[in-house]
């Protein structure tokens, strides 16, 4: 088992303080909300700062890793979910079965905007998927986000150091993280897994904040933000890298 570790920096674990200082920062945050409207010039339910929609994702990740998640009628909205979507954050997510952005944020549907791929890699396709999400949906927040003890990362690592063979289309999979591992390794980390999988969390981070032509606009725009974060498997707690 990979454990996230709890240091302030690199790795941030969500606290309530982090929340008050992330709402705080919200109400002085300036924020170009022309893209976000719904008909009628009426702001849609996502037009909202990059900070604020980051600080309710920490808010629900806190009511989770507590086992205290708000109660929910999830038939209600449904007839108005059908005719649009204001997700507040667009997530690209590993594929394993025990991270579900959804609940571990303890969000509605049609809050979030979730892309999920083992290692939790840029594509593409995924890549497509999150610019139709910053420029179709105003989606002002997008968030990669590893998870602790990743199955990708450890066999990247396998790979270099054993030189391990894959089968089927895995290879061309893992050599999209094998860059993080080859960094993390130049660190001499006491944990290499742990060290890897944040440090490819901060590698898709660097290549979607200069994706051309939609993504590296809004960014320098401040129109998004974007951020990495780690899920700890163990605690069910979000850390901010």
């Amino acid at each position: 088992m990979c454990d996230f570790p709890r240091k302030p920096s690199p790795g941030i674990t969500f606290t309530r303080r982090h929340l008050l200082k992330a709402g705080a920062f919200a109400a002085i945050t300036p924020f170009s909300m022309s893209h976000a409207f719904a008909a009628g010039d009426v702001p849609a339910a996502n037009a909202i700062p990059p900070s604020l929609a980051l600080s309710r994702l920490v808010e629900g990740n806190i009511r989770y890793a507590e086992n205290r998640p708000n109660e929910r009628d999830f038939s209600a909205g449904r007839a108005t979910r059908a005719k649009s979507q204001f997700p507040i954050a667009a997530i690209l997510s590993c594929a394993d079965s025990r991270v579900a952005p959804e609940l571990l944020f303890d969000q509605n549907p049609g809050d979030l905007f979730v892309m999920r791929v083992a290692g939790n890699v840029m594509s593409t396709n995924l890549l497509a998927s999150l610019e139709y999400g910053v420029k179709f949906l105003g989606t002002p927040l997008v968030m990669v986000l590893g998870h602790s003890n990743c199955g990708a990362v450890s066999a990247a690592i396998n790979v270099l150091r054993d030189n391990a063979e894959l089968p089927g289309h895995l290879p061309e999979l893992i050599s999209s993280i094998k860059p993080a591992v080859a960094e993390a390794k130049t660190k001499k980390p006491d944990d290499l897994l742990k060290s890897a999988i944040a440090e490819n969390v901060r590698m898709q981070v660097a290549q979607l904040k200069k994706s051309t032509p939609i993504v590296d606009r809004y960014y320098a725009d401040r129109k998004i933000d974007i951020v990495g974060a780690v899920y700890d498997l163990k605690t069910g707690q979000i850390g901010l890298i």
